[in-house]
């Protein structure tokens, strides 16, 4: 029961930091528009599709480190 709450919540945090990694570069073109990378930077932390990219990542954090059944290799 537990893997598969922690394969849930490691493939939603996935899928969400990908999206959000797509619009980060996407909107990269901005700074071909003579825009300063630091208007690049606040302009990205104002979208709320590129903010998903934390929520992302500690979804794949909470699934990598949630205390589980302890598993024992047996070779």
């Amino acid at each position: 029961m537990v893997i598969g709450i922690r394969v849930l919540l490691y493939l939603i945090g996935f899928t969400l930091s990908v999206v959000a990694s797509v619009y980060i570069i996407m909107y990269l073109n901005y700074l071909s528009v003579n825009h300063s990378f630091i208007s690049y930077l606040k302009f990205i932390g104002t979208r709320m599709e590129c903010l998903i990219i934390l929520v992302g990542l500690i979804l794949i954090n909470i699934s990598i480190f949630m205390k589980g059944e302890a598993h024992v290799l047996c070779l």
